[in-house]
């Protein structure tokens, strides 16, 4: 994989990251192309629901909407691999995402995450996400040390 593509190809995993954190639609469906999929699929035995399929800008840019549920987001990226294929590229990227909310106290819903991700160019000439698969390896909350209150 030429280093120029996958220095491209990371921008856009760190530019959906940024997006889900800032709240930036524009942002979040500049990674995706307009046809693209997202897919979150679960453990299994989540309590956290059914898989999740979006298809398209209108339904994958509900995310940003979505994530307000949580006070703060943040998306820390990890190790990645890049791969040619026929029609594009293929990529895998680790992720630890933060979900800060409250309940009866601060809380930090973690998610260790792997993007399995499938890339092609544009009319353009940039790359964007063809369909992304968002696997959750696991979760767990812990509480927040929230300054100027003792833990």
């Amino acid at each position: 994989m030429n280093a120029e593509i996958a220095v491209e190809l990371r921008t856009l995993a760190a530019n959906y990251a940024d997006a889900v954190d800032q709240r930036d639609r524009e942002l979040l469906l500049s990674a995706f192309h307009p046809d693209a999929t997202l897919e979150v699929i679960r453990p299994a035995g989540d309590d956290a629901g059914p898989n999740t399929v979006m298809r398209g800008h209108d339904q994958i840019g509900r995310i940003v909407t979505a994530i307000t549920k949580y006070r703060q987001t943040f998306h820390m990226l990890g190790q990645s691999t890049y791969l040619p294929t026929a029609d594009g590229a293929s990529g895998l990227v680790a992720c630890i995402a933060h979900h800060r909310w409250t309940d009866t106290e601060e809380l930090d819903h973690i998610m260790y995450i792997r993007y399995a991700d499938q890339y092609r160019l544009g009319t353009d000439n940039h790359w964007r996400i063809s369909a992304r698969q968002l696997h959750v390896q696991w979760t767990e909350t812990r509480p927040v040390d929230t300054p100027g209150k003792k833990p």
